[in-house]
C-alpha cells in the first residue's frame, strides 16, 4: 500500500473517538439531527436563491428545477445515510473516504468540504448583515475603511455563533430549534398568503425561450453543458431549466451537515439517517410549494426588473402592495441566515477537527474543552469566516459551494459501492436499497448538475484544489498519524 493509498479502516477510526483530550460529547437525538438539517437548509437559498434564479434563468420552470436538484439531493442522502450508520464518526465524506479510498482522496474531500462550508457561511454572514439593514431601516452592516468595505454586521452574526458552538452542540440544537420554528412559520406564511395573489397568467410560458446575446450569459458564464454542446447561453430555455437545477441546488445544501455530527448522537445506527432523510423531505415540500407560489404571483420579468437582477421574496409581495408581509420575510430570512451561518460553522469545525486528530493538519487543534467541544478549531473557524465574510466581497461563490458539495456526494456514493464490496461484514444501521444502481444514479445526477455550472466555476474549483494537493504534499503526508502508525508496524 503506497503512502498515498493507505487506508484508515472503520474501526480504527472509530476507536479513534475514545481518544483522550478529543472524545466528543454524545448528546444528539434524531429529533436534534433533523433540526439541525432543516434549520441549515431553510436558509440562504429560499430566501435568495428561489426569487433570483426565477427572474434571471428558469422563469417559471423554477419548480421544475427544485424537482431535479432535490432528486439528485435525495439519492445521495441515501448512501449519507448507510456511511454515517456504518462510520458515526466526525468528518462527513472526509472519514468515510478515509475508509474507502484512502488518505489522499480523503484530504481532497476534505479540503474540498472546508470550501463548501467556509464560502458558505461567508456568503450566508455577509447575507445575513444585508438583512440586518433591511429589517431595522438603516443601509447595511458595512462601514467604509479606506479601500476596504468592513462588514460589521457579518463580524457580529459570526462571533455570537462561534460562542454558541463553543458552550455545546446540545445548547445550539436548541437555540436552532427556536430560530428554525420562526423561519418555517415565514415560509409557511409565503405559500398561505402568497397563495392568494397567484394569476394563472404568470406561468406562461412554462418555459421561457431562450435569450441570446450578451444577456444569454455567455463564454465562462454559461454552463459548462451549454458551452460542450454549442449554445448560445444559458439563460431560459431548456439550458437555463437544467443550469437552473443546479443553482438552487444551493438551496439544498446543510443536509450533508448533519453526517458530520454522527459522533456526538446517541444512537448514529438509527438516528443519523433518520434526521438525515426527514430534514430532506421537510424542506422539499416547502421548496416546492414556495417556488410555485412565488412564481404565480408575479411575472419573471417583473421581478427581474423590480428587484434590479437581484430580486428576492420579499419583491414579489412588494409587486403585489403586500407590503408587511415583505417586512415580516425580512425578519424571517434573518433568523434563518442565523443558523445557517452556525451549522455551517459546525460542518466546518468537525471536519477541520477530524482532519486535525488524524494529523493532516496540526493534531493540537482536535483538542476538546471541558464542554467536550473542539474550542480551539471553533475560534480558528471563526476567525477566517470572519475575515473573508466582514473584509472581503463575496460575489458569484454559491456555485463554487454548489460544485464542492456535488463532488463531495460523487465520492460518497461511489463509497458505499467500494465499502459494500470491501466490507460486507460491517454492521449498517441503514441499507441503501438497489446497489449499486441507486449509487451509480446518484453519481450521474451528481455529475450531470456540475456539468451545468458555468465553466469559471469550473476554473476556479480546479485552482482551489491544485492549493489543496499542494498543502498536502508538503504538510499532510509527512505528519500523517495513520502513515506513522503503519510505519511503526512496519507496513511502510
Amino acid at each position: 500500500m503506497t503512502e498515498r493509498l493507505r487506508r484508515k479502516s472503520v474501526e480504527q477510526s472509530i476507536a479513534d473517538t475514545d481518544e483522550p483530550g478529543t472524545r466528543l460529547r454524545k448528546d444528539l437525538t434524531w429529533w436534534d439531527l433533523t433540526v439541525f438539517g432543516v434549520s441549515v437548509v431553510v436558509g440562504a437559498g429560499i430566501f435568495t436563491v428561489t426569487a433570483s434564479t426565477a427572474a434571471n434563468i428558469t422563469g417559471p420552470a423554477i419548480s421544475v428545477s427544485f424537482i431535479l436538484a432535490a432528486v439528485t439531493c435525495g439519492l445521495a442522502a441515501l448512501c449519507y445515510a448507510e456511511f454515517a450508520s456504518t462510520v458515526p464518526v466526525a468528518g462527513s465524506a472526509y472519514t468515510f473516504s478515509y475508509a474507502t479510498f484512502g488518505e489522499f482522496v480523503a484530504w481532497i474531500i476534505g479540503w474540498d468540504l472546508i470550501l463548501e462550508f467556509a464560502v458558505g457561511a461567508a456568503v450566508v454572514a455577509k447575507g445575513w448583515s444585508s438583512y440586518l439593514g433591511t429589517v431595522f431601516g438603516f443601509s447595511g452592516g458595512v462601514v467604509g475603511l479606506g479601500p476596504l468595505d468592513f462588514d460589521w454586521g457579518a463580524l457580529l452574526i459570526v462571533g455570537t455563533v462561534a460562542v454558541l458552538l463553543a458552550l455545546g452542540t446540545k445548547l445550539s440544537s436548541h437555540f436552532s430549534l427556536v430560530i428554525t420554528a420562526i423561519k418555517v412559520s415565514v415560509v409557511l406564511l409565503v405559500v398561505i398568503v402568497g397563495a392568494f395573489y397567484i394569476k394563472v397568467a404568470n406561468y406562461t410560458p412554462f418555459v421561457p425561450p431562450a435569450e441570446s446575446g450578451e444577456a444569454s450569459g455567455s463564454g465562462v458564464n454559461q454552463s459548462l453543458f451549454s458551452l460542450l454542446t454549442g449554445a448560445a447561453g444559458s439563460h431560459y430555455g431548456i439550458y437555463g431549466l437544467l443550469a437552473g437545477a443546479s443553482i438552487v441546488f444551493f438551496a439544498f445544501i446543510g443536509f450533508d451537515v448533519v453526517a458530520t455530527t454522527a459522533e456526538e448522537t446517541k444512537n448514529p445506527q438509527r438516528d443519523v439517517a433518520k434526521g438525515i432523510l426527514a430534514s430532506l423531505a421537510i424542506v422539499t415540500v416547502l421548496y416546492v410549494a414556495v417556488a410555485v407560489v412565488l412564481s404565480g404571483m408575479a411575472s419573471y420579468l417583473d421581478m427581474k426588473e423590480a428587484g434590479a437582477g437581484h430580486p428576492n421574496l420579499a419583491t414579489a409581495f412588494e409587486l403585489n402592495g403586500v407590503g408587511w408581509a415583505a417586512k415580516v420575510i425580512s425578519v424571517g430570512a434573518l433568523a434563518g441566515l442565523t443558523t445557517v451561518v452556525m451549522v455551517l460553522m459546525l460542518g466546518l469545525s468537525r471536519v477541520l477537527f477530524a482532519m486535525s486528530r488524524d494529523a493532516l493538519l496540526p493534531r493540537s487543534l482536535a483538542r476538546t474543552g471541558t464542554r467536550g467541544t473542539p474550542v480551539r478549531i471553533t475560534v480558528v473557524v471563526a476567525v477566517l469566516v470572519a475575515l473573508a465574510a466582514s473584509l472581503f466581497p463575496v460575489n458569484r461563490l454559491e456555485e463554487m459551494v454548489n460544485v464542492g458539495t456535488l463532488f463531495a456526494f460523487v465520492l460518497v456514493s461511489a463509497g458505499v459501492i467500494v465499502l459494500r464490496r470491501s466490507r460486507p461484514d460491517l454492521e449498517r444501521g441503514f441499507r441503501v436499497p438497489w446497489v449499486p444502481l441507486l449509487p451509480i444514479a446518484s453519481i450521474v445526477a451528481c455529475l450531470w448538475l456540475m456539468l451545468n455550472l458555468t465553466a469559471l466555476t469550473w476554473i476556479r474549483f480546479i485552482v482551489w484544489m491544485a492549493l489543496g494537493v499542494l498543502i498536502y504534499l508538503l504538510y499532510g503526508r509527512r505528519h500523517s498519524l495513520l502513515g506513522k502508525r503503519q510505519a511503526l508496524n512496519g507496513k511502510i
